[in-house]
């Protein structure tokens, strides 16, 4: 079995590189009869066969170009990985170290290194690479000291999730300022040590980063950050996780710390966190809004941070004073009972106002192509605005600004189709169609039936109220006061009479809600007063 695995692992990676240029060839050649300049032939080709890999458009590229340098220009690697004596990562790994190169001079390392004659057998990942890079310094010394010297211009800063509420934030800088700046942080966190600091070395180093980058303690500064949860969550202690864009599904118990304004793992210096402000007449108290937008069901997004910016706009409020005086928002979005998808909002302007772009990208969170996670860049109408598309939540959807250039492309067709979530179908040059789907918010399972009745056992019918405002004083529509049952379970009705009928019935337990905050607050003045 072990035999079979290595032998099939073995074809299957040189047959891709191959039938990968025979395709892009093909591809040009059909491209150059349809009449497309030559400068823009083999475009597309890569988002292809990342869809027909089940891969993202990035990876597709790269393999794409793996493909090319094998076949063409380093036959003896191609060789070695049929044969078995590189994988594909390390064919890949001789590629990147020779991308330099001229296509002589690479054919060249190509034979001086001949991986199928056991030159790597038994070398690990380092060894290769350093042998791939020597031969390289010698053929073009030149050319990889320019490349050495451009490379500075590719600098840049980079966010992926980690587990447990974490992420991996990487820099990519120049050797000299990536030593500089580490060692001025392990500088400080031995300075810290020495002063009798509880946190380890990598705690320090790391807390200082934040500190010197946001300028407080905390790390939370004058940015927005958005959290998708449903009311429950928020608001009666459900264990329904949340969203956080850019990163991912995060806890239910962190989201309510991060709001209440407790640090969730936070060093012993951190400082406050959005939700509670420091101010001298606060008290500690948060300062909360109810932002609400005509939309409807039953899905709320907070929104935490300051939001006295520049680029605020003129949802920001009022602004804030210093670091630790921050502000929390609360945005009403609400979805159709049946599906769980968010209800549309329309335009009739060429681009998608504020709202309307809001909206698509807490439908969205990510590129909406399939089998690409990349960040939201564009809001794209999926029927071109010049044929007629209109400028609405169903003819709109979020993605990144590669797969948008990809789209435009001749013989590239992306449609809205029905489904229970907002779905889209792409179908390529080759009529190879695929589709996405809009990914399931918070507290709206897989597939699409809605979370109503009794809540999951051990869960908790209340939660902890937000600083300074009481559970009562917090009626978000369709939420029950504390002892009120919840609803009988239900499969709700679909469509838009159902969903108008939902909305009715929000907006009459708002109004009771509210006229029965009024009575107490009267009856409590009237109590207040002096008899007579």
């Amino acid at each position: 079995m072990l035999a079979e695995i290595r032998e099939l692992e073995d074809e299957k990676s040189a047959l891709s590189a191959r039938q990968s240029v025979e395709f892009d060839l093909v591809q040009r050649r059909e491209q150059a009869a349809a009449g497309v300049p030559a400068a823009e032939l083999g475009a597309g080709v890569a988002a292809q066969i990342a869809l027909a890999r089940r891969e993202s458009p990035a990876k597709g590229g790269r393999l794409l170009g793996l493909a090319k340098a094998l076949v063409t220009e380093m036959p003896r690697t191609l060789a070695a990985l049929e044969a078995g004596q590189v994988n594909e990562w390390r064919a890949t790994l001789l590629v990147k170290e020779t991308a330099a190169l001229s296509a002589a001079d690479r054919a060249a390392v190509d034979e001086e290194l001949a991986a199928d004659t056991g030159t790597f057998d038994g070398a690990g990942d380092r060894a290769i690479i350093a042998a791939a890079r020597a031969a390289a310094y010698r053929r073009d010394p030149r050319t990889v000291t320019q490349r050495a010297a451009h490379a500075a211009t590719e600098r840049t800063v980079s966010l992926r999730p980690a587990p447990d509420t974490m992420c991996y934030l990487t820099a990519l800088l120049p050797v000299s300022a990536g030593v500089a700046v580490h060692a001025a942080l392990t500088r400080d966190a031995d300075s810290a040590r020495a002063a009798g600091d509880p946190r380890t070395r990598g705690q320090l180093k790391a807390d200082a980063l934040v500190e010197r980058i946001t300028g407080t303690p905390g790390g939370i500064t004058g940015i927005e950050i958005q959290l998708v949860m449903t009311d429950r969550t928020l608001l009666r202690g459900d264990a329904e996780p949340a969203r956080l864009p850019g990163y991912g599904i995060v806890p239910a118990g962190w989201t309510r710390k991060l709001l209440t304004g407790a640090q969730p793992e936070a060093g012993p210096d951190s400082g406050a966190l959005s939700g509670t402000e420091a101010g001298p007449d606060t008290g500690g108290r948060t300062r909360a809004r109810r932002d609400t937008e005509p939309w409807t069901g039953t899905e709320a997004e907070s929104r935490t941070g300051t939001e006295a910016g520049p680029g605020a706009g003129p949802e920001a409020g009022p602004p804030t004073g210093t670091g630790a005086d921050l502000t929390l928002w609360l945005r009403r979005l609400y979805t159709a009972p049946g599906t769980g998808e968010l209800v549309a909002m329309d335009s009739r302007a060429r681009l998608f106002p504020p709202g309307l772009r809001r909206f698509i990208t807490a439908r969205d969170d990510t590129c909406r192509t399939p089998y690409c996670d990349a960040p939201i860049r564009h809001l794209d109408h999926i029927i071109p605005w010049h044929s007629g598309g209109p400028t609405t939540a169903t003819n709109g959807a979020g993605l990144c600004e590669a797969c948008n250039h990809t789209k435009e492309t001749p013989g590239w067709t992306v449609r809205p189709r029905p489904g229970p979530r907002h779905t889209l179908q792409v179908t390529t040059p080759t009529g190879h169609t695929y589709h996405s789907t809009a990914p399931p918010l918070p507290g709206t399972p897989l597939t699409g039936t809605p979370l109503t009745g009794t809540p999951p056992t051990g869960t908790p019918r209340t939660g902890p109220a937000l600083p300074g405002m009481p559970l009562a004083d917090q009626p978000l529509p369709g939420i029950p006061r504390s002892g009120t049952s919840w609803p009988a379970t239900a499969t709700p009705k679909s469509g838009v009479a159902d969903t108008r009928r939902h909305r009715r019935k929000l907006r009459h337990e708002a109004k009771a809600l509210k006229l029965a905050r009024c009575h107490r607050s009267r009856a409590a003045k009237s109590a207040a007063k002096p008899a007579a």
